[in-house]
């Protein structure tokens, strides 16, 4: 039983008012994995239906893009096709495989499986969707634990959002995955079986991404390396059983339960405090809203003023402190940045205070330091006594003369006089 490939030509109208059986695939949906084959209706002809699973010699199946027929014969795969056209059913031909893309690969498998024989009185089509199947959605229903090193704690995390997977051994899924005398396969309606096999393959990528020293705020971000991480976890359950792989995964929101929401917070506010400018702005606004709540006091606002002028001597020394050395560590932060400009070099075009590698004013190299050396293995201004290149000693400033006087050191011999070269 096999198949012999069409002309296009050959199919047209004549081929309703055939007696033969014309099957393509059934409807699919963005999610949907493997249908069965229908028959096209014949609405000009009395044959309105062929007989119920049998394709009968010369039959013709269309194969659109994107997908991978396979001709079942008494439960066992007798052909397969992956390449899109119009193909004739010949009970005397031997298996055809036409392999599409997939080339030798499936060849592979077909050699694992072994599938093939005469045919029997039951004959079926079905075709796997060899597109990439998006929006899988997903949640993690417990919080996942997540170590965060800028954070220093241990916080839980949920997520949900959507994910992409794509059949790449259509043998083998249809084997391993598809139910016995399914007519339809759906990954949404698949149940719970994929979604806790991906849920626990997130929470092993997520602990992984931990001990990589990934911060949990960037996950949105990470979907690139979520889908490898995912791919490695699930590649023994998914690729190499079923023949399916993660393509994407779209996190579409993080959150933290209240713990570790008031430790983010808390290490937030520190990190911002910690700016001498942000806790003096904290502290005048402070006074700011004493005053303007004093002035709302029902009591009146002369007494509620002589209140806080009371509160205020108690708590004038405190604020008044807290202000200088705000003060003394802005100081010495602009004293630093001035010390930085200081320390900086100067261009020939007169930019002075520069402190990178290049001038700010006219964008010239910075000059080699005073009483630097050049070393033959091309390394330019090397300061210390060894090459930052190549490690080389740096050479004696010594030299010794032709007329054998050693250990001169000026320009000229001190034995004959002769010029250093």
């Amino acid at each position: 039983m096999g198949l012999i490939k069409a002309a296009a030509g050959a199919i047209g109208g004549s081929l309703a008012d055939s007696w033969l059986d014309f099957i393509e695939a059934d409807s699919m949906g963005p999610s949907t994995a493997m249908v069965r084959g229908v028959q096209v209706e014949n609405k000009r002809g009395s044959n309105k239906r062929g007989t119920a699973n049998y394709v009968s010699n010369g039959s013709r199946i269309v194969v659109g893009q994107n997908q991978m027929m396979i001709l079942v014969d008494g439960g066992a795969i007798a052909d397969y096709c992956a390449e899109p056209g119009y193909y004739e059913v010949f009970f005397s031909s031997a298996p055809s495989m036409f392999n599409g893309e997939f080339k030798d690969s499936l060849k592979d498998t077909w050699n694992r499986f072994k599938f093939g024989g005469q045919p029997s009185s039951k004959q079926e089509v079905y075709f796997i969707n060899l597109q990439e199947i998006k929006n899988i959605k997903f949640g993690t229903r417990n919080a996942l634990n997540y170590f965060d090193n800028f954070y220093n704690a241990e916080l839980n995390v949920r997520c949900h959002g959507t994910y992409s997977i794509k059949i790449t051994d259509p043998l083998k899924f249809f084997k391993e995955a598809c139910p016995r005398n399914a007519s339809r396969v759906d990954f949404n309606d698949c149940g719970e079986q994929y979604l806790m096999e991906f849920t626990q393959a997130l929470q092993s990528s997520i602990a992984q991404m931990s001990v990589d020293g990934k911060r949990v705020s960037h996950l949105n971000a990470e979907t690139v390396a979520l889908s490898r991480y995912l791919s490695n976890a699930l590649d023994d359950q998914w690729k190499d059983l079923r023949g399916m792989e993660i393509c994407s995964v779209a996190i579409a929101s993080i959150s933290y339960d209240e713990e570790s929401q008031k430790l983010i917070n808390m290490r937030n506010q520190g990190a911002m405090l910690g700016d001498p400018t942000v806790r003096e702005g904290y502290v005048q606004g402070a006074i700011a809203r004493g005053l303007e709540a004093a002035g709302s006091n029902k009591a009146g606002a002369g007494q509620a003023f002589m209140a806080m002028g009371m509160g205020m001597q108690g708590a004038g020394g405190f604020m008044q402190s807290a202000s200088a050395a705000n003060a003394q560590q802005m100081q010495a932060m602009a004293a630093a940045q001035n010390n930085a400009g200081a320390g900086g070099w100067n261009c020939s075009c007169g930019q002075s205070g520069n402190t990178g590698n290049f001038c700010q004013g006219c964008g010239a190299k910075k000059p080699a330091p005073a009483g630097s050396w050049d070393c033959s293995c091309g390394q330019k201004g090397n300061t210390g006594n060894f090459c930052q290149g190549c490690g080389a000693k740096k050479p004696s400033a010594d030299w010794d003369c032709s007329c054998g006087q050693k250990g001169n050191t000026g320009n000229f011999c001190q034995g004959c006089g002769k010029k250093r070269t």
